[in-house]
């Protein structure tokens, strides 16, 4: 963790053990700070897994291994390094991955391929396999922790370990989730600089629990973002060890599998909502809703063009009620839109409508509203029954000033 803790933080919420799923955390010491940067979970047999990763073409090793072997759909062991992204690092890079696959599988007696491995930090440096073989060791012979310790593990340029839980009712038996995510800066759909895993003691097919996460990731983490780069390593991963004894969800049709698909995606949104509040410099939480639009898809179109925009950003932290940088950016979208039917609010509070400033617009409400730290911008395009919500946050001095020094 560094920097000033961000003025949106959230306490860290008390999350249950999952039974079949145990962290443990190291220091493997891959740059030079006092604080453990290697977190290992081992996940009982037979664990189903899912994962969601980044379409940066640039990816790491980790995120090309995980993307084929989640296929598999069985994990052992998750480890997860920090301060060293070990992307763009070549065959030396993807060796150090297979070696931490090779160790664990030894030391846990199960495939390489139901290893999974992350790593977030600098882009450009290999990851060192003999600190990552002793951080490894380490792991294997530390005690047991808390999901908060794992939490603030995986962390590089968060101000605050971020966590979220939910449960569900399955077949008369009570499904736990307990969820852990980094991510601060480079927040950008098509996953972000964002390490998410979510640990379930459900029993689910993982070729379905595959199918509800990307689902859920669509609605939530493809809704964010912080400064519209897309990250090298971002992986959200979601690990089911079936201790809960419920029968297992195999299809949408099975009892109990609306309740599981309507808790990982609360599980979801509120991981992606604390990615947005730790945005790097953020003092405001903003939730673009637009309406309206020929299509839902249409509709996230526009909402992450408002949401991207520098000058809405900008405006909002100055607390400035300009509502003609919402129609810019609804314009730049190049999704269908007309001007003469367009409509702006802030908070509640139309400030124009059918493309025309309203009469009796009254902008003191809004500014009230402005001044807070929930911001809200509401969009009507007004052409069909489209709609969709994105967040994201204000741009300040501060995600300047944090990515200026960042390799420092």
């Amino acid at each position: 963790m560094s920097h000033a803790v961000s003025p949106l933080a959230t306490p860290f919420p008390a999350l249950p053990a999952i039974a079949g799923a145990t962290p443990r955390v190291a220091r493997a010491r891959y740059k030079e700070w006092d604080r453990c940067d290697l977190t290992f979970v081992e996940l009982a047999p037979e664990t189903a897994v899912a994962g969601v990763f980044t379409r940066n073409v640039c990816c790491s090793s980790e995120v090309e291994l995980g993307r084929a072997n989640v296929k598999q759909g069985r994990a052992r062991a998750l480890i997860v390094n920090a301060g060293n992204s070990n992307a763009f690092t070549g065959y030396r890079g993807r060796e150090a991955v297979e070696q931490i696959m090779g160790q664990l599988a030894a030391h846990l007696g199960c495939a390489a391929e139901q290893v999974f491995v992350s790593s977030t930090g600098v882009i450009g440096v290999p990851l060192p396999k003999d600190k990552a073989k002793a951080g490894v060791e380490a792991a294997l012979s530390a005690a047991p922790c808390t999901w908060e310790d794992a939490a603030n593990t995986i962390g590089t340029t968060d101000t605050f370990a971020k966590g979220a839980t939910a449960t569900a009712i399955v077949g008369g038996k009570t499904v736990t989730f307990s969820a852990i995510i980094k991510g601060s800066g480079m927040i950008a759909p098509d996953m972000a600089t964002m390490l998410g895993y979510i640990f379930t003691d459900a029993a689910i097919n993982p070729a379905y629990l595959q199918e509800l996460l990307s689902k859920a990731a669509d609605e939530t983490f493809n809704c964010i973002t912080v400064d519209s780069d897309t990250s090298t390593s971002d992986t959200v991963m979601a690990f089911a060890t079936g201790a809960a004894g419920n029968t297992p969800i195999n299809c949408g049709g099975c009892e109990g599998a609306d309740a599981f698909a309507a808790a990982l995606t609360d599980v979801c949104r509120q991981l992606a909502h604390l990615v947005v509040k730790d945005g790097e410099g953020a003092q405001k939480f903003i939730a673009v809703s637009v309406t309206g639009a020929v299509s839902d898809a249409s509709a996230r179109k526009i909402g992450l063009a408002i949401a991207n925009s520098p000058l809405v950003k900008t405006a909002i932290a100055g607390e400035d009620a300009n509502w003609g940088r919402v129609v810019m950016a609804v314009g730049k979208a190049g999704e269908p839109a007309d001007r003469d039917r367009l409509s702006i609010g802030f908070g509640g509070t139309w400030a124009a409508k059918d493309g025309q400033p309203l009469a009796d617009y009254d902008e003191a409400p809004v500014a009230a509203h402005l001044q807070g730290q929930n911001i809200s911008i509401e969009v009507d395009i007004g052409l069909g029954e489209g709609r969709a919500q994105v967040w994201t946050c204000d741009l300040t001095h501060g995600y300047i000033s944090i990515n200026a020094d960042y390799r420092s």
